[in-house]
């Protein structure tokens, strides 16, 4: 193949998802799925070597054009509204569903102590979660799961790449340890 970085590019650019390595491979027929990976990695430190105002990386699965965060700012400014924003009580089932699934609708109520219908409702309005099938048990209970979206939301290329609950912990005292200098 003559450019085949320019053809990733495209082929990157076009697909309104992140874009699996398999799926490139699938589409570059003669193209070892070594050689891709190899021209993939070269275009992300290419991309960030020149700080252009885009970026290449890898979310959700797959690779995805996406613009430096440093700038969004300016992107702002231009789409003229601010993204949509989610809820306390939607994070916080968001949240227990990330990282309890799969998980039915009465066990994330019995964490958050609540009715969890209106944040779970406007999740699966948003695509971050989804039915992924039915409990085996009296009622047949949906069973909840997050989606590829949510992946992509998040910046995240799978759920591995969620902060532990240690690492939620250490965060949470460095940023106690910021707002008062005394708990040191």
């Amino acid at each position: 193949m003559e450019n085949i970085k320019a053809v990733l590019e495209a082929l990157i650019l076009a697909a309104e998802a992140p874009l699996a390595l398999e799926k490139i491979c699938l589409i570059l027929e003669n193209v070892e799925k070594a050689e891709v990976k190899k021209n993939i990695e070269q275009l992300i430190a290419e991309y960030n070597d020149r700080q252009s105002g885009i970026c290449l990386v890898e979310v959700a699965g797959g690779f995805q054009f996406r613009t430096r965060p440093e700038l969004s700012p300016w992107v702002k400014k231009l789409k003229g509204t601010k993204p949509a924003s989610l809820s306390p009580a939607a994070l916080e089932t968001l949240a227990i569903v990330a990282y309890r699934q799969p998980i039915v609708k009465a066990e994330i109520e019995d964490i958050r102590g609540v009715d969890v219908s209106a944040p779970l409702k406007g999740l699966l309005e948003k695509k971050l979660v989804r039915i992924v099938g039915r409990k085996d048990v009296p009622g047949k209970p949906i069973i909840y799961g997050t989606t590829k979206k949510f992946l992509e939301v998040f910046n995240l290329n799978d759920l591995s790449g969620l902060p532990t609950l240690r690492e939620m912990k250490e965060l949470n005292e460095h940023q106690e340890s910021i707002e008062d200098p005394s708990k040191s």
